[in-house]
């Protein structure tokens, strides 16, 4: 496909972000709401409860969370309070924002994109196993947000590959479409984020997890995490992130990590690792 084509696509679709017409990705009113009460110090358990109740979907996929590996106790829990017992009303909240990120990644567009959706949305899982663990094992950071974050870092694409769907040139051209993904998922990721009113931690992860120079200051934050962990899912694919020099990269020095001792702690993690993948993937 000619160069002009892409330049072309790319000036349209940047036109679109400017003049406020790009159909932006919406968080779901029941999200809306679970983190309104979440937010709320005058509200109980049992309010949150019966909000997440209403929906037979992320009620069992809550229930699915609680029981699984990574937050498993002794019992096997089988209603919604006990889970929110279980995992405390942030985690929930978190919980219930990742299960929405996947509904949200959802498509019916072409067959190329659909293909495309689902292999980001593999990625970001894998990228938010990596994250919730490194984030366990070397940091102060919550886990479960560092989680979130990786889910969140290429939300970008939706609407790129939405309008990209307006294009019958990009039909069945995977290649050129993982490109301009590529190219925008970093810039439109953020005004998406901003939409969903995520904290800005969160929505900087979306736009600077690619930016391999930045210095985290003092401590590491989750886009340092977020960006190891995506380059490690990059290893042995073609992608452009793997013509970048590790030793380089600040955010493995704010780990204290050299890149050859985060190639160790994630052979060793492997089995954590899947446990979250695993939770993620039900």
């Amino acid at each position: 496909m000619e160069a002009q084509f892409i330049d072309k696509f790319i000036a349209g679709l940047l036109n679109e972000i400017k003049h406020k017409r790009l159909d932006l990705p919406t968080l779901p009113e029941v999200a809306i709401k679970i983190g309104e009460t979440v937010d709320d110090p005058d509200s109980s358990s049992a309010q949150l409860a019966k909000i997440i109740s209403i929906d037979a979907a992320l009620s069992g996929r809550l229930l699915q969370a609680a029981n699984s590996p990574l937050f498993r106790g002794k019992d096997q829990i089988d209603n919604i309070k006990s889970a929110i017992t279980r995992l405390g009303s942030r985690q929930v909240k978190t919980l219930i924002n990742s299960i929405v990120v996947e509904q949200v990644f959802q498509s019916k567009g072409s067959k190329t994109i659909n293909a495309i959706l689902k292999q980001q949305w593999l990625h970001s899982i894998e990228v938010a196993a990596i994250s919730y663990v490194f984030a366990q094992r070397f940091t102060r950071l919550k886990p479960d947000n560092a989680m979130l974050a990786g889910l969140i870092h290429g939300i970008g694409a939706l609407p790129v590959l939405a309008y990209a769907d307006q294009f019958p040139e990009l039909e069945n051209d995977k290649e050129q479409l993982s490109y301009i993904t590529s190219r925008l998922h970093t810039q439109i990721g953020k005004l998406v984020l901003e939409g969903w009113n995520f904290p800005p931690e969160l929505i900087a992860v979306a736009s600077e997890h690619e930016n391999y120079s930045r210095v985290s200051d003092p401590c590491p934050d989750y886009i340092d995490i977020v960006m190891i962990a995506n380059l490690h899912t990059y290893i042995g694919k073609t992608h452009p992130s793997n013509e970048t020099d590790w030793t380089e990269i600040p955010a493995f020095k704010a780990l204290g990590l050299t890149p050859e001792e985060s190639l160790s702690a994630l052979e060793e993690a492997r089995s954590d690792v899947q446990d979250v993948i695993d939770m993620l993937k039900v």
